[in-house]
């Protein structure tokens, strides 16, 4: 194992349960393709193109919702 995953998996023992799950979840993904390459989910993808329409509008986190989110992800 890389020094990088070791280093990326000690982080993601400190997030929340939840947090945890999907990481487990795209982790899993990503190990089932082998080296075939990653195939971004389609609703991964959506959410993907839909932030970047936002962004388009200037539609744009606030500081304290931003704030809120790290607090949730224990950052």
């Amino acid at each position: 194992m890389t020094k990088v995953l070791e280093d990326a998996i000690e982080k993601v023992r400190k997030l929340p349960e939840d947090r945890q799950a999907y990481v487990a979840e795209v982790l899993e993904q990503i190990a089932a393709a082998g080296s075939d390459p990653f195939v971004v989910p389609e609703a991964h993808r959506a959410a993907v193109l839909e932030g970047l329409r936002e962004a388009e509008r200037g539609e744009f986190a606030s500081d304290e919702e931003m704030a809120a989110l790290w607090k949730k992800c224990g950052l």
